[in-house]
């Protein structure tokens, strides 16, 4: 294929996928303070997750997707904040597209932290509406599952940003800094009795106090450091993609839509069968 990124393909490129697949994956991501990263990186990493994802399971990548809820970064000025709300009903109006388009097999994916809330509610009121299962994977739950196979050090986190950067060909946008190196407490860390009491950011509201909060990231002096981090991250990045194993995954979802299609027979009072019925 010419490309996988479904906004890059014509039109004809797309129906012509469709006539022999169904996969699609989108990668949702965010723009807030990230230390001495770009803003974008977190949107980054899932697109180069979504890309090495799709040409494991013969996929496309639905990209442009940066603007969600990012949570306590929002008090960065470079922060871009949409309500929790919100998300839901835009990635829903997606979701629903792309149903109506073709696209049966749906897989979202992100990098970013509070993203479930978002995501989570949306995929599982989606098959109550239509019936068809889509799935979300958190990226970070993922890679925690293979830190003892991948990750040495916490450089390695820092370099699969830099790595996801150089797969999607913008490697040139991380800055050359020492700025943001050094190590520091959180300025909320007095509270993490609380922020434990519930999945990730999803227990209390509250906002970074310091740039530094998120936070600090390796020191890249030079362009030749920044390589380095580049092909140590991309490698990382493409044993994880492997370790998913994403043909069993979608092969999965196609064996989970029968299942829920014969429980849907004998019990026509779930959502799903209901709103079937009713459509």
């Amino acid at each position: 294929m010419r490309t996988r990124i479904l906004p890059k393909m014509l039109n004809s490129e797309v129906e012509e996928y469709l006539q022999h697949n169904d996969i699609i994956i989108v990668p949702v991501g965010t723009v807030e303070m990230h230390g001495g990263f770009p803003l974008d990186s977190e949107t980054v990493i899932s697109e180069a997750y979504a890309l090495r994802m799709a040409e494991a399971c013969d996929g496309l990548v639905l990209t442009g997707l940066p603007y969600f809820y990012a949570g306590a970064t929002a008090s960065g000025r470079g922060t871009v904040q949409v309500s929790v709300r919100q998300g839901i009903d835009y990635l829903s109006a997606i979701a629903h597209s792309l149903l109506r388009q073709g696209f049966k097999r749906q897989i979202y994916i992100s990098f970013h932290g509070p993203a479930h809330m978002t995501c989570s509610p949306m995929v599982r009121d989606f098959f109550d509406e239509t019936g068809v299962p889509i799935l979300y994977m958190d990226l970070s739950q993922q890679l925690g599952k293979l830190a003892k196979d991948l990750f040495t050090s916490m450089d390695c986190f820092h370099a699969i940003t830099v790595g996801a950067y150089q797969i999607m060909g913008r490697l040139e946008d991380i800055p050359l800094t020492t700025a943001y190196a050094e190590p520091m407490q959180q300025s909320c860390a007095p509270f993490n009795d609380l922020f434990g009491l519930a999945y990730q950011s999803a227990a209390i509201g509250y906002c970074f106090a310091k740039q530094s909060d998120h936070m600090p990231t390796t020191a890249i002096p030079d362009a030749a450091a920044r390589q380095r981090l580049a092909d140590e991250g991309q490698s990382i990045l493409e044993k994880a993609v492997a370790a998913m194993d994403m043909p069993h995954v979608v092969e999965q979802m196609r064996k989970l839509e029968d299942y829920n299609n014969e429980v849907e027979k004998t019990h026509p009072w779930m959502p799903s069968a209901y709103n079937k019925k009713e459509n």
